[in-house]
């Protein structure tokens, strides 16, 4: 007998205790479930082509969490045929999404190898991931990521737009996708416009446009009800016919009814394949060469789009930058207009001093303040009132001053003379020549044998 989980919506034989995927204690028997035949959705698949399309080989994803690492994807080795519809189930962190953003190049495997069409992945740089995205992978969001300023049409152009498609067939290709998907009649709608299957429609027409040759699909009816969860795994069965489609899904019974492959993950690790590959040999396929890029002019355009669609954000965007912008502008006006004025003022003022050049040059400022920190008071020792106190005295001022600051003296000749003579008489007041007074205790001493001669 089959029951199932009420948490994960898992199937297992046998009454049990505990949910053999998500750990749950089950205190009261499980509805008993009968289970239904597949209706072979997808055609049988012929063994003859059983050949890789995709291969994991021991693939490894750890997460750190800072000092902790949490190991998503734990050694997951699986080969995928060129077509076929699997499905992967599994309880809530199982690893589903994780292996599916890992094979979709969304995410990055720690260790192991992904190999497509028979080309390792070991040393792909990421414009080699963005072309693997935009060529060879279409994705279906179980919560659509479409564009709410963008009509359906342009969020199918859209792809092919990253492509480099040019205006006319973009449009035609994006117009069939939609056809093929039953919307070609609401090609002009806005996304707030549509239904919640509508939009998942307009999902896989935008992950079909590019013709991508595998197709994943990340719970594309968890947000449906139930009749349009019916009409969209039929619209993905069909596709199924002729590409590779990974499904990641917690419902059972839509796995069982349309998958050609069942795949269940626990812990990071393959529980159960219903259906595996075990020949090693790859299908291999001329790599294209289109390059994924957007002209300069669309992207200017798809900008600019986005401003008018969020006008109000814009504005207020712009609004807050002019105002810092203003702000800082008028400070530094402000800084640079005081400094200009201090320095106006300065040159003012100075300007009324003589310019004043002399034989040498004395820094007055030391002088005094070296004598004004005479601490043995040695100046009122001095009796200026003979001849001796007077020598001593300027004896002492003239090794004292020596000793506090330094005579410059300048080579004052004619030469110098002539240059300051010619300045621009604007730059100064007045120019005062000062060649020195040779002062000396000489003319005490002149002034005693005067007198002393008088005397005599």
């Amino acid at each position: 007998m089959n029951y199932r989980c009420p948490r994960c919506s898992a199937m297992f034989e046998g009454q049990q205790d505990h949910c053999p995927y998500c750990n749950k204690k089950l205190k009261y028997h499980v509805p008993k479930i009968d289970k239904k035949p597949a209706k072979n959705k997808v055609k049988p698949l012929n063994s003859k082509d059983d050949k890789a399309m995709l291969r994991l080989v021991d693939i490894v994803k750890v997460y750190q969490a800072g000092s902790n690492s949490v190991k998503a994807v734990d050694g997951v080795s699986l080969n995928f045929r060129k077509n076929e519809f699997v499905s992967i189930l599994g309880p809530s962190g199982s690893g589903k999404t994780t292996l599916l953003n890992i094979i979709g190049g969304l995410d990055h495997y720690t260790s192991g190898d992904l190999i497509i069409a028979g080309k390792s992945t070991k040393q792909y740089k990421d414009r080699d991931w963005d072309k693997y995205r935009n060529l060879r992978v279409g994705f279906i969001f179980q919560s659509y990521n479409l564009i709410p300023h963008q009509n359906v049409l342009s969020n199918v152009e859209l792809a092919l737009t990253i492509s480099g498609i040019g205006k006319e067939e973009r449009k035609q290709r994006a117009i069939e996708a939609l056809n093929k998907v039953g919307l070609h009649d609401q090609i002009y709608k806005k996304p707030n416009q549509l239904s919640g299957g509508q939009c998942q429609r307009v999902a896989i027409a935008r992950a079909l446009v590019n013709n991508p040759e595998i197709l994943l699909a990340d719970e594309p009816t968890g947000a449906l009800d139930t009749k349009t969860s019916k009409q969209i795994m039929d619209l993905i069965a069909e596709i199924a016919q002729d590409r590779l489609v990974i499904m990641v899904t917690h419902n059972p019974e839509l796995a069982e009814e349309y998958s050609s492959r069942i795949i269940k993950l626990l812990d990071g690790k393959i529980s159960d394949d219903s259906n595996p590959l075990s020949i090693d040999k790859d299908y291999v396929e001329e790599e294209k060469v289109t390059k994924a890029k957007m002209g300069f002019w669309t992207a200017t355009k798809l900008s600019f789009k986005n401003l008018i669609s969020k006008s109000k954000r814009t504005v207020l965007v712009a609004i807050a930058s002019s105002i810092g912008i203003i702000g800082v502008s008028t400070v530094l006006s402000v800084s640079f207009g005081v400094t200009d004025y201090i320095r106006s003022m300065q040159d003012d003022m100075l300007s009324s001093y003589p310019l004043e050049i002399a034989e040498a040059s004395v820094d007055l400022t030391s002088l005094m303040s070296g004598l004004s920190n005479d601490e043995k008071r040695e100046l009122s020792k001095f009796d200026i009132n003979t001849q001796v106190g007077m020598d001593s005295m300027i004896s002492y001022l003239m090794r004292r001053y020596s000793d506090i600051t330094n005579i410059k003296t300048n080579d004052i000749n004619k030469n110098l003379v002539d240059y300051v003579h010619a300045l621009p008489t604007n730059t100064y007041a007045t120019i005062k020549d000062n060649y020195g007074i040779d002062v000396t205790n000489n003319i005490f001493a002149n002034w005693t044998s005067s007198k002393d001669a008088g005397a005599g």
